[in-house]
């Protein structure tokens, strides 16, 4: 998709504000995208509008309410009468602690964003991008290269993100028959601010602690827009982008 194409195309991306969000939303303002940006604090989300390159705005909800999610896709149509791209972006995560010191509550926000969130937000997808002409669009669910590999305490983070495999899958099935694509990217130590917690070392399978390689955070927020870009008939169900160093593959 060339950038004219995808002028006046309306893409939401929730957890705007910060990291993986807001460089995803600069990159498809730039690439031609008329962005929404939803996350819980409307200082971070006014940040990342005043950087985009094309026309955007900013939506506070927190996706884990549907009253919120019901509210913002509201006012998406309202304005804009569509929505062609949603990037389930908005997550949290938990303290990196033994799962018999994890306090339950800690646990259910992290469904509760991660894994509801990204439901809630694709269920009024699915109902906008049908009834809409034309019809059809793209979700993009924000996985983890943990849906697969999980790092040492991480039960909550990677449970919603294996979980989130199987809700790219179900709806990838269920949006076929209504011009709905629908995948899914799993991005591995792009530098953001939570990976800056890192800096000092982050704990192995082995007990060691160890400092891992990062890439640019922009490298997975073009991954995104290539994703993005494809016509309906074509579909990116998975792509794994990661900092090529760090101990994923094999025995790291």
């Amino acid at each position: 998709m060339t950038t004219n194409e995808a002028t006046d195309r309306i893409a939401l991306v929730t957890g705007g504000g910060r990291g993986i969000g807001r460089a995803t939303a600069i990159a498809l303002a730039r690439a031609g995208w008329t962005v929404v940006v939803s996350g819980r604090t409307a200082e971070t989300l006014d940040s990342t509008v005043a950087d985009l390159a094309g026309p955007g705005r900013a939506i506070v909800a927190d996706v884990s309410d549907a009253e919120n999610v019901d509210r913002l896709f509201e006012e998406i149509s309202a304005e804009y009468g569509r929505l062609d791209l949603l990037f389930n972006n908005a997550g949290v995560s938990a303290p990196a602690v033994p799962v018999d010191e994890l306090d339950p509550e800690q646990w259910r926000r992290v469904i509760d964003v991660n894994l509801t969130g990204s439901f809630l937000c694709a269920r009024r997808a699915f109902g906008l991008m049908s009834t809409q002409q034309p019809s059809g669009g793209r979700i993009i669910n924000n996985g983890s290269v943990s849906a697969t590999t999980p790092r040492p305490f991480s039960a909550p983070y990677t449970a919603s993100k294996h979980a989130i495999t199987g809700l790219t899958k179900s709806l990838s099935l269920d949006g076929r028959s209504r011009g709905i694509a629908v995948g899914q990217i799993d991005i591995g130590n792009a530098h953001t601010e939570m990976v800056d917690a890192m800096a000092a070392g982050i704990l192995q399978p082995t007990g060691d602690v160890a400092v891992e390689a990062t890439m640019d955070v922009s490298h997975a927020a073009d991954a995104v827009v290539h994703m993005a870009g494809l016509p309906l008939d074509s579909n990116v169900l998975f792509m794994t982008v990661m900092a090529n160093a760090m101990p994923f593959v094999g025995r790291g």
